[in-house]
């Protein structure tokens, strides 16, 4: 039999030039092309949001050294003028109403010679009996060393800690609905004992004087502890009526309510002698310092502080304040 290959004239059978899986030349310049304009729009993509970002930490870094440098109480004040202090919140170490802060701005406000008089704007339940009378003591100080009346006014609340701070003030002014009062002193707390004990968890304290572990809410309060607690809050009881006898003198119509920790009403205040008048910040600026402009002197938290707080730190002191204990005493 006679091959393909053995025919006159017949050569060797064409063979392909390129493999089977060859892409065609203009379809590998489409895939290069598309592939080149991808990688150049995502490069421009991720520049773009590169120098967005980095102009957003310059601008953070920028609010962070302006808010570090900058003055946290300036004021600038254009002549006579009435001095506004704020007192919000809970009067404690770390809080707004701290003893450091407030203080800081009573010495600003006296020594201002602009300044007419200082009003205290409260509006808190009061808090720490140690920072109230700091603050107590240093008004008292102060007016003497520079001849200036001091006015407390009133918004919704004025109570216990916050009222042994507003009868250092020459007068006393409040709404007819602000509640005022609460002279006493508490110390709360939980006792775990009973429920210890219906789910068999045993307490294991060892401590180094007999005393040391007075109050623990999972050990049992003794007769002995329970006493000494009370006559030591019965002390600053104490302490909390010779400071509201002496702020208030003669104005001071004492019933056997008075220092129970009751509070009342402003109408029922005033007519208690728990305070003087009817009136607001306005009232008191333009009517009775007769300095119609008010400047605030209240320290303000920078923006950097602020943060701090708000990210972590006011967490982690809550956190430790719940290790430590549970109470308080206000």
């Amino acid at each position: 039999m006679t091959s393909q290959d053995d025919l006159p004239g017949a050569g060797p059978a064409p063979r392909s030039e390129s493999p089977a899986y060859a892409v065609p030349t203009g379809r590998l310049d489409s895939v290069l092309e598309r592939f080149a304009r991808d990688y150049m729009k995502d490069r421009r993509s991720e520049r773009r949001w590169r120098v967005f970002f980095r102009i957003i930490w310059m601008l953070l870094l920028f609010v962070f050294v302006w808010s570090l440098i900058a003055v946290r109480d300036a004021k600038v004040p254009t002549g006579p003028h009435t001095a506004l202090i704020e007192v919000r919140g809970e009067i404690a170490v770390d809080s707004e109403a701290s003893a450091e802060l407030l203080l800081i701005a009573l010495k600003t406000a006296f020594e201002d010679k602009g300044a007419q008089a200082i009003v205290l704007r409260i509006n808190s339940p009061g808090g720490s009996p140690v920072q109230a009378g700091i603050v107590y003591d240093e008004i008292q100080r102060l007016k003497g060393l520079h001849k200036k009346k001091v006015y407390a006014v009133v918004e919704e609340m004025c109570a216990s800690g916050a009222y042994y701070i507003a009868v250092a003030a020459d007068e006393i002014y409040t709404d007819k609905a602000s509640i005022v009062g609460s002279i006493g002193v508490l110390m709360d707390g939980f006792g775990f004992t009973d429920a210890m004990a219906r789910l068999g968890i045993e307490r294991r304290l060892l401590t180094a004087g007999e005393n040391k572990a007075m109050a623990d809410p999972f050990s049992p309060l003794s007769e002995q502890h329970k006493a000494y607690i009370q006559a030591m809050l019965d002390q600053i009881h104490q302490q909390f009526i010779r400071t509201v006898k002496e702020g208030r003198g003669d104005r001071l119509k004492q019933s056997p309510d008075t220092f129970s920790g009751l509070f009342w009403s402003g109408e029922q205040a005033v007519a208690l002698g728990l305070a003087d008048k009817f009136g607001n910040l306005d009232f008191v600026a333009r009517e009775v310092v007769k300095a119609e402009e008010v400047i605030d002197y209240t320290p303000q938290e920078n923006i950097a502080e602020r943060l701090v707080k708000r990210f972590g730190a006011s967490i982690g002191a809550g956190a430790v304040r719940a290790l430590q204990g549970i109470g308080g005493l206000r």
